[in-house]
Order: structure tokens, then sequence, then C-alpha cells
């Protein structure tokens, strides 16, 4: 089985696991999030589009909508990054300063 970067919990929660990738959230025509180890925000480079071009470039591209993530396209996920802080992403909100939000300070 391969390891992978990040596990689901619930109906809309990603738990960012390993330090050392960055992941990169599709959902839909939305704009592209990226997690890293020091937080979050708006991706603007390019998508890889082969799952060897992610690994070499250190990222993971999680389709919210693939089968082995939620199925389907969200307008609210939950991201469990490293840096210790769930944040909320409300796609509802696209282009306001609450697109991206900090919901809990300490999850842990």
């Amino acid at each position: 089985m391969i390891e992978k970067n990040f596990i689901t919990s619930g109906r809309n929660t990603i738990i960012h696991k390993i330090r050392k990738f960055d992941l990169l959230i599709i959902n839909g025509a939305h704009p592209v999030v990226v997690i890293s180890n020091r937080g979050i925000g708006i991706y603007n480079g390019e998508i890889p589009r082969k799952k060897s071009d992610a690994k070499k470039a250190y990222q993971d591209v999680v389709d919210v909508a693939s089968t082995d993530v939620f199925g389907e396209e969200k307008t609210l996920i939950f991201i469990q990054a490293l840096d210790n802080k769930e944040y909320k992403i409300d796609y509802s909100k696209v282009g306001t300063k609450n697109f991206i939000r900090i919901h809990q300070e300490n999850y842990t």
C-alpha cells in the first residue's frame, strides 16, 4: 500500500501528515490552495500533470472530488496543518478575507 502525505477525516477534513511534502488542494474550478509545513495560502504555480512530477517537486495533488478523497466538490473544507492550526477553507467566500481562516489555534 502506498503511504499518503495526508489522511481524510469525516466528510470534509484533510490532515496534512508529512512535513517534507506540500499539499495542493484542487476543488473544481476554485483557486488551488497549498498547504505546507509553514501554513496555508493560494497556489499560483503550475499544477503538476503527473504524480511523478509532483513527487519530484515535493508536492502531492489532492483532488477533493476524486473517489479516494471525498468523491465530490465541497463548499467547506477543514485542514489540520503541521503548524498546529486548523484552517477553514470556505469556497463560498472566494476572493474575500474569509476564504481561508484559522478555525482552531491548537487542535491537538
